[in-house]
């Protein structure tokens, strides 16, 4: 007889769930068994699985410590598969994309191929629909508080459509936990370890103690360090700004998903504080479900979710690297290719456009430079007496001694060129050119082979006294 196995990756323990009396693998092949659309969560295979009692489940955890999550989660299948060969499915809920991708590259190293995996909200959901806790209603909200933060996510649990969801990490269990320590430090009865080693061990105390409210009035636990003393009362004293705060949260992210949530389900190990509940209640004024054992929800509802083997498609191949860059030969045949003859007469067509654009930057500077030192005027007067006889202008200029003028405007397209092209016509001037002025006290040459420039006299800035008579 085969079996399932159900597993879920948590910051602090990875749990494994197997069933305790067999279960039903080969007919839950052939069923679809509350299957969500293709594609919900990154999923994209149909959910099938465990067929038998929702608490006929053997659950264990495995702390995680100073380990990374992955790594010990490979470990921990790989222990159970190695001592347990009659599981032929197994199904590992994830919590996010970089979890699962996680996940899938260390079992990928160890060349396991044997699994599949599933949102965590899919597999809480698929656990809490069959246990009957979510009859009758169908938009929920799941409040799933761990060790490493709180996660809010409203879901429809007819069609397991995630309509909002957020996730934070200013509460979390592990927060609580330090909150309990603090308070044993400050009361004195804990001194402060000394080192790293001995934090960890009184941050295990804490969460100790912390499990065991959920049961009790009160807890007394010895320590190297002393006796960590705390009640109920001064314990729901000392987190509830936290739980408030976490149902602030929630009541945001139910109005921000703007769908009417009729119930929330509690999941985590913090799950089971009675304080988190009541706080629920009294700010979201709906029905607050908590589910037997709230921490293995999820690994339970992993393992109802495991199939077979052959009832499922093969994984998709991680994508191999590309080594071989070499581009693919070129077909000679082909006309839209550039051969060699092409990029050689390509190569002479830009060589020439080069060639031709220095040669007029060349004119430009020459241009520029003759304009700067006076050559300019000359050039175009030059210019224009040449062209005075062969270009007429189309419109007349009335001068007071004008010379002859033409008024025919032209009629082809080259006199029309010619006359956009050319400067305007000058007209003789009737007077004749004044001499340069004579060299004085007051002429200055500034640049040789140029006129002289006169510079004005200007006038004593205070006069001069009158002159005394004798």
């Amino acid at each position: 007889m085969s079996s399932v196995l159900g597993v879920s990756v948590g910051a602090s323990a990875v749990r494994i769930a197997r069933p305790i009396a067999g279960d039903s693998a080969e007919t839950a092949a052939t069923r679809n068994f509350s299957a969500p659309p293709p594609g919900f969560g990154g999923y994209d295979g149909a959910f099938g699985g465990y067929d038998g009692a929702p608490d006929a489940f053997d659950v264990q955890a495995v702390p995680v410590g100073e380990r990374r999550v992955d790594e010990l989660a490979a470990d921990v299948i790989g222990a159970v598969l190695a001592a347990d060969s009659r599981i032929t499915a197994t199904a590992i809920a994830y919590r996010d994309e970089n979890h699962a991708r996680a996940i899938r590259a260390e079992l990928a190293r160890r060349q396991f191929t044997n699994y599949e995996l599933v949102p965590d909200v899919v597999a809480a959901l698929e656990f809490l629909e069959c246990s009957g806790e979510l009859r009758g209603f169908g938009t929920v909200a799941l409040y799933d508080l761990g060790a490493s933060g709180l996660s809010v996510t409203v879901v429809d649990t007819a069609t397991r459509q995630v309509c909002f969801s957020e996730r934070t990490s200013d509460i979390s269990g592990d927060y609580l936990d330090s909150l309990i320590r603090e308070q044993q430090i400050a009361s004195g009865r804990i001194a402060h370890p000394p080192d790293h080693t001995g934090l960890a061990a009184l941050d295990a105390l804490c969460r100790q103690a912390k499990e065991q409210l959920s049961g009790s009035n009160a807890v007394a636990l010895p320590s190297t360090e002393g006796l960590v003393l705390l009640s109920q009362e001064n314990f729901e004293a000392l987190i509830m700004l936290a739980v408030e705060s976490s149902a602030r949260m929630t009541r945001d992210v139910i109005l921000r998903s703007e769908q009417p949530v009729q119930a929330v389900a509690l999941l985590g190990g913090c799950a089971q504080i009675p304080l988190v509940a009541r706080v629920l209640r009294r700010w979201l004024g709906v029905p607050v479900i908590v589910p037997a054992a709230p921490d293995t929800v999820v690994t339970r509802g992993a393992a109802m979710l495991a199939r077979p083997v052959m009832a499922r498609p093969a994984p998709a191949p991680f994508p191999a690297a590309v080594h071989d860059q070499t581009p693919p030969p070129v077909e000679p045949t082909q006309p839209w290719q550039p051969g060699p003859a092409r990029a050689v007469e390509k190569f002479g067509r830009r060589r020439e456009v080069s060639l031709a654009g220095v040669a007029v930057g060349a004119l430009v500077v020459v241009a520029a430079i003759g304009v700067t030192l006076g050559w300019g005027p000359r050039v175009l007067e030059h210019d224009s007496q040449q062209r005075q006889d062969a270009v007429t202008s189309s419109v007349p200029v009335t001068t007071t001694h004008p010379v002859e003028s033409a008024t025919l405007a032209p009629t082809t397209s080259e006199a029309t060129n010619e006359s956009l092209a050319a400067p305007p016509p000058r007209y003789a001037p009737t007077t004749t050119e004044a001499p340069p002025p004579t060299a004085g006290p007051n002429t200055i040459t500034i640049i040789p082979g140029l006129p002289p420039v006169v510079v004005p006299t200007l006038p004593p800035l205070f006069p001069a006294p009158p002159a005394q008579e004798h």
